[in-house]
């Protein structure tokens, strides 16, 4: 039985792309660039800032102004948190059920601490999960099991009897060395060059509606 769910934040959870894409473009205007498209930004959001910036400035992480600008993106980003970001459809409805089902869900996310809690309060959702790990609670992050791993112990679950649901490949990877099962969240930020069934989950949605389905499936 899985009696446990964690999700991953931004593309899984809720949808953050817009609220990102704003971010960093202000401070391309601020640079004389032009506007990037959200759906060019979007596919890189669950990868982090550093994809974004390197996207956006063709900058990687140690080259001459990266710092200053991920700083500038992200104060930016956390002064304007929830402006467009919810939670993709179906998704409430679904957190309802496992809350009325006596099904603990929890949080499992890369982002960091003073970017999740504020965006959570904003949203309702921190008191509502049953954890929270961010990607500076411990001092690994995923792909690492650590996170998912804390994620279980604080929610004094079995990993084998947890779920991990995430859109990225390393979300994957660190649900399954952890011992969990794993989803797939195809409604989430992937990559056209992506492939997702390479990834060895245990399975694969295409919305949130069919989470629940596809939980009593893999107990069977």
């Amino acid at each position: 039985m899985i009696e446990h769910i964690l999700f991953d934040l931004d593309g899984t959870l809720a949808d953050t792309a817009d609220d990102l894409a704003n971010a960093l473009n202000a401070i391309r205007l601020k640079h004389d660039l032009a506007i990037l498209p959200k759906e060019i930004i979007r596919p890189t959001v669950s990868l982090g800032g550093n994809a974004m910036i390197k996207l956006a400035f063709d900058l990687e992480e140690g080259d001459a102004g990266f710092d200053t600008i991920r700083e500038e993106f992200l104060n930016n980003y956390r002064a304007n948190i929830a402006r467009e970001t919810q939670l993709f459809e179906g998704m409430e409805k679904l957190l309802v059920s496992f809350e009325n089902t006596n099904k603990p869900w929890g949080i499992v996310t890369n982002k960091p601490s003073w970017l999740t809690d504020p965006l959570l309060a904003a949203m309702s959702l921190d008191k509502r999960a049953a954890c929270v790990v961010s990607g500076d609670t411990l001092e690994h992050r995923k792909p690492h099991p650590a996170p998912i791993l804390h994620a279980c112990k604080l929610m004094q679950s079995d990993p084998a009897m947890t779920i991990y649901i995430g859109d990225a490949q390393r979300d994957i990877e660190a649900g399954r060395r952890a011992g969990t099962k794993t989803l797939v969240a195809l409604y989430g930020y992937i990559d056209k060059d992506d492939d997702p069934a390479s990834w060895c989950a245990d399975g694969m949605v295409s919305s949130p509606h069919e989470i629940s389905n596809k939980l009593s499936e893999l107990c069977i």
